[in-house]
């Protein structure tokens, strides 16, 4: 699982080292997180 959270990161953040789409959820998960517009 982390490795295609990671691939996906790494597609579609600008800085996929500071996320700001895919964010972890510590103790739940990953969340989607889009901009608001």
């Amino acid at each position: 699982m982390d490795v295609h959270i990671q691939r996906l990161r790494r597609k579609i953040e600008p800085h996929p080292a500071r996320p700001r789409y895919l964010l972890t959820v510590r103790g739940v998960g990953y969340k989607f997180a889009p901009e608001d517009e």
